[in-house]
């Protein structure tokens, strides 16, 4: 199944952070990826997400304004299973040297 995919805009990177904002259009997709870093994620809208791991789906329900973090390594595809736009902001945050 061919999804649209998510806009990602660079923000910022600089030694310590990599700040990416994230614009899903309904039933769009990041792609599978892998994240090298912890990353925070805010959300500018309330966000409907479908998470696909390799383990199987789950579903989150993001209000705008809310924030929470995970640790790097995490293989997955995240969607927008809403009817309207989502957005969030990421923040990849870089060992320090």
């Amino acid at each position: 199944m061919s999804r649209p995919k998510a806009v990602a805009t660079p923000l910022l990177e600089d030694a310590r952070v990599i700040v990416t904002r994230f614009d899903f259009a309904p039933g769009a997709e990041t792609g599978w990826h892998v994240h090298g870093h912890d990353y925070v994620i805010t959300a500018l809208t309330d966000c409907a997400m479908l998470l696909e791991t390799p383990e199987g789906e789950r579903t989150a329900e993001i209000p705008a304004g809310d924030a929470y973090r995970r640790d790097r390594g995490i293989e997955h595809n995240v969607v927008n299973r809403g009817d309207a736009p989502m957005s969030f902001i990421e923040i990849e945050l870089k060992d320090p040297t």
